[in-house]
This record gives C-alpha cells, sequence and structure tokens, in this order.
C-alpha cells in the first residue's frame, strides 16, 4: 500500500507539471495581455478538472447558489491541503489569487503565479498594505479574488480551522461586494499537509456557498461578517465529518 501511494503521488506531480507546460502558452495571453484576465479562471478550470481527471481523483462541484459571472465576489475557502489550490481552479467564475510568495519560489510556475495573481510575505507589515492595495485596485477592475481567509494552511488540528484574518473581510467591505464562503471537506485527507506529502484516493469535493452581502456594513461590522463566513464553513465541514 505504501509504494502505491508514493507511485501515485509521483505520478500526481508529474501530471501536475505536464500539464504546466502544456498549458504556460495560453498563460501567457493574460500575462502580456492584463486585459484578458478572465482567461486566467478558464485555463485553471481546465487545468483542475484534467489534472483530477489524469490523477484518477472525481471531482464534485456543489453550488448552493447560482453565481452571477457578472458580478465581482471574494471566494474564501477553507484551507487545509496544497490541493485546495487546483480544487478553487474548479470555481465557475473566473478569479485570481492573493496568496502567499513562496510561490514566487518555484521556477516558471512562480513567473506565471506572481505575474497573474497577488503575492503576500505575511511577515512583512510593508509587504501586507502593498497587497491589500493591490487587492482594492483588483476589485476595481472586475476581478473576483480567491483569498485563504487563515491566512495559509495554518492549522495542525484538521478539519479545526484557525481564526480567520482580516484582509479578505476589510476589502468586501469598503468595496461593498459579496463573499462567498466556500467548503472544501476532503482534501486534508486525500493529500494531508505533512511530510512527506502522499496522496489518498478520494473524492475532490468543494462546495460554494450563497454569496453573503456587505452592502451597507462598515468596518465596524468585520467581527461579525467574519464569524458569519466562519460558521457557515465550519458546519459543512463538521456535517461531512460526521459522514
Amino acid at each position: 500500500m505504501k509504494i502505491l501511494k508514493i507511485i501515485h503521488t509521483t505520478y500526481g506531480f508529474f501530471i501536475f507539471i505536464l500539464l504546466f507546460i502544456l498549458l504556460f502558452p495560453f498563460l501567457l495571453i493574460p500575462i502580456l495581455f492584463p486585459s484578458q484576465f478572465k482567461l486566467t479562471g478558464t485555463i485553471n478550470r481546465w487545468w483542475a478538472k484534467l489534472l483530477f481527471t489524469f490523477v484518477f481523483l472525481p471531482y464534485e462541484i456543489e453550488c448552493h447558489a447560482k453565481l452571477d459571472p457578472k458580478r465581482t465576489y471574494i471566494f474564501c475557502p477553507n484551507h487545509f491541503s496544497y490541493l485546495d489550490i487546483p480544487t478553487m481552479g474548479l470555481n465557475p467564475c473566473n478569479t485570481l489569487f492573493v496568496g502567499k510568495n513562496d510561490m514566487e519560489k518555484v521556477p516558471f510556475f512562480g513567473f506565471m503565479y506572481r505575474r497573474l495573481h497577488i503575492t503576500v510575505n505575511r511577515e512583512s507589515i510593508r509587504s501586507r498594505g502593498h497587497t491589500l492595495k493591490k487587492t482594492m485596485l483588483a476589485i476595481e477592475d472586475g476581478k473576483s479574488l480567491v483569498i485563504y481567509p487563515e491566512g495559509g494552511m495554518m492549522t495542525k488540528q484538521a478539519p479545526q480551522m484557525v481564526p480567520f484574518k482580516n484582509g479578505a473581510f476589510r476589502a468586501a467591505i469598503e468595496k461593498q461586494i459579496a463573499i462567498v464562503p466556500v467548503t472544501i471537506p476532503f482534501n486534508w485527507i486525500i493529500l494531508p499537509d505533512q511530510s512527506p506529502l502522499r496522496l489518498n484516493w478520494g473524492k475532490v469535493k468543494v462546495i460554494f456557498h450563497e454569496p453573503i452581502e456587505t452592502a451597507g456594513l462598515t468596518l465596524e461590522d468585520i467581527n461579525e461578517l467574519k464569524e458569519k463566513v466562519y460558521n457557515t464553513i465550519d458546519e459543512e465541514l463538521k456535517r461531512h465529518a460526521d459522514r
């Protein structure tokens, strides 16, 4: 069983890299022509679907409300596994990611990630401020964003989340756009955040909850909004843990 997991994990990594190489020329389009940023979401969907198909991981997308592709949203998913990043590629809306700048160090992938998405060094106050500014400008440009509200894979007790950071909620309130809570219930089992990384067979599932509107909210409502999003995701995680 152990050797099969090693083979499956190695094969999965190979497929991820191969798909990136094949799709990289298409990713150059939104890099060279920023007005075509929506292509990033389209390419990410193909990347995610092909990845899960060829790595033999069935996937399921569940939407609790119809998402308007013409609206701007901030998507807030729980984050327990490296598999969460391609999983959010299954998003029916075209989105960009706001994530840690560690990705920039990966050859070629880092170049793409830095040019198309928004990165942050959470250890630097200056970087966090710069990232918030870029996030606001992206929203003004009509770009929907994926922001992991825990600030990364922070928990040591998955599927228990850690308290959310303010960034996503501040941006949503200041720009008066809706937040979409997202539950990813099984990735922490399929690809646990532990060393060495090992893939386990299972179904990748992503649940897009009903958007939570922020119209009329002020920054004084930030904690209430965080709690509402946290509880929405947490209740879904608990329901799936009981199955």
